[in-house]
């Protein structure tokens, strides 16, 4: 392997040997856009065979970085080093073509193209000038086995697959190119148990393979188990690189991370609860394969536990009017309600914040403002019906103090805010409203460890408040931590109720899996 240049070393690290011996050198990237320095002067290495980890809170420059190093993002100054030759690409096609493949939080397949497509797109096999259908599902077949997702039909539309299995599938296509630095953002998120165990088998056969892995998650217990290295970032720049994990604990990386110590990052506040504020009797429908029954109270968070595909989400969304059930009813207050749309339930006073923020949650080209006040502009119109932008803008810069809400100004697109702070944007939206049940799925998914305290203190502020909050969730750690009571889901159904000083994550676990 090449050795990277002398003017490449400029690298911060900890224990560690000359850079001259890293296949990817990062030097002195900076990449700048209106209003906001993302990355400032940004330097590190990493080797082959490594699994690099790559840590700090949202909007730490983390992201920013794979767009730079996919060729999304242009770097306003610096370079990349790849086996001692230096780059700097102008596009993804560059990239793609050096060996570097990004498997984003946000997933990019095509949602009406079948697996086996957007497995081998770009790479469709032909036969005398058509496509070869036989070759082409043959092939999706065998990465479908690796990525230890043999149920999943090659021919199988992706919007008809759960969020765990498209990524599974977006991994699955990294693969396929055979690059040399692979880096993957959030892959846990949206994994399951069983999925989460055979990725971890595919990071460890890339790293024997002499791969460059680069690794972006909040999940401590991940960076602990699976990396050999680690770097810091905060506010867009480098903080710290520790070449070996040794020495290194929990705590201190948390403090590198978000600049001050954190001891306890779920904050549990215990409270009084009262009197009921939903009840759900005998409510079935799509996803949801036995009758379920449950209560939420005011002042309580509720939490709904089980593997991926097991209905928890399905069930809320029965409740919330996205899906209409086919029996039972829900009660609010004592008044039995049935939402045809989710609108109806708004209206009601329950609201649903989607796992999915990207394509369910944000509108991603529209501003701050517009994203927050979408659904209660109703409330600040002037007469005769007309918007008042002025009193949107308004409550816009209220929750953007209220919430900590990182923006460089009310009028950013939303899509530029890291996930965590679009979620802030999203509560900012039904705190607008009048809403009294608060339906969060998968709150904290691809959010760090600071911005999840703040999300955990917020939901803690809503259950004070005499609201009731739901929290959907498939961390064992999270969903024991900061509820009151989990409904575990398996398979559909409803199969106990545990109260939190029960709660453990055996327990829990043991309920979820298949008897």
């Amino acid at each position: 392997m090449s050795s990277v240049s002398d003017s490449a070393a400029a690298v911060v690290r900890e224990d560690v040997g000359e850079a001259a011996d890293a296949y990817l050198s990062v030097e002195n990237v900076t990449v700048e856009f209106p209003g906001v320095k993302a990355l400032d002067g940004v330097s590190f290495s990493a080797r082959a065979g490594e699994v690099h980890a790559l840590m700090g809170e949202n909007g730490a420059g983390k992201s920013t970085l794979l767009k730079v190093l996919s060729g999304v993002n242009r770097v306003s100054e610096g370079a990349l080093w790849l086996g001692g030759e230096r780059h700097v690409f102008a596009n993804a096609r560059q990239a793609l073509a050096e060996g570097i493949a990004i498997i984003y939080q946000e997933l990019t397949l095509s949602p009406n193209l079948s697996v086996a497509e957007n497995l081998l797109l770009g790479q469709l096999p032909e036969r005398r000038g058509m496509l070869d259908r036989r070759q082409l599902y043959a092939r999706a077949r065998e990465i479908l086995a690796e990525l230890g997702e043999t149920s999943v039909h090659p021919a199988t539309k992706v919007r008809d697959l759960s969020i765990g299995q498209q990524q599974m599938i977006e991994i699955g296509r990294a693969l396929l190119r055979d690059a040399r630095v692979i880096a993957f953002d959030e892959p846990t998120s949206s994994l399951s148990v069983q999925e989460t165990r055979q990725l971890k088998r595919i990071v460890q056969r890339l790293r024997d393979e002499g791969r460059v892995v680069l690794y972006v998650t909040h999940r401590m217990e991940e960076v602990f188990e699976m990396c050999d290295a680690v770097t810091v970032f905060r506010d867009g720049k480098h903080i710290r690189t520790h070449e070996s994990m040794a020495k290194l604990d929990h705590d201190a990386l948390v403090s590198e991370m978000v600049g001050r110590d954190i001891d306890d990052v779920y904050g549990y506040r215990p409270r009084a609860t009262g009197d009921v504020l939903m009840e759900v009797d005998s409510l079935r429908g799509r996803g949801v394969k036995a009758p379920i029954n449950f209560t939420v109270h005011r002042g309580e968070v509720f939490g709904l536990f089980g593997l991926v595909g097991a209905g928890r989400s399905e069930l809320m969304r029965l409740v919330c009017g996205v899906e209409s059930p086919d029996e039972g009813q829900v009660r609010i207050d004592g008044q039995a309600r049935r939402f045809a749309t989710p609108g109806e339930a708004i209206r009601a006073g329950i609201a649903m914040c989607p796992e999915d923020r990207k394509s369910q949650g944000i509108f991603p080209i529209a501003s701050v403002t517009d994203n927050l006040n979408i659904s209660c502009r109703r409330f600040f119109k002037r007469l005769g019906g007309f918007r008042n932008p002025r009193r949107e803008l308004a409550n816009t810069e209220d929750y953007i103090s209220r919430l900590s809400i990182k923006t460089p100004g009310p009028r950013t697109r939303i899509s530029n805010l890291s996930g965590g702070n679009q979620q802030k944007v999203i509560l900012g939206r039904w705190l607008s409203e009048r809403i009294e049940l608060f339906v969060m799925d998968e709150p904290t998914r691809g959010i760090d460890v600071g911005a999840r305290r703040d999300i955990y203190s917020l939901l803690y502020d809503l259950a004070e408040d005499n609201k009731g909050v739901v929290v959907i969730s498939s961390d064992l750690a999270e969903i024991s931590a900061i509820c009151d009571r989990i409904g575990v889901m398996r398979d559909g159904e409803l199969v106990d109720i545990v109260p939190r000083d029960e709660a453990t994550p055996e327990r829990l676990l043991g309920l979820a899996l298949p008897a």
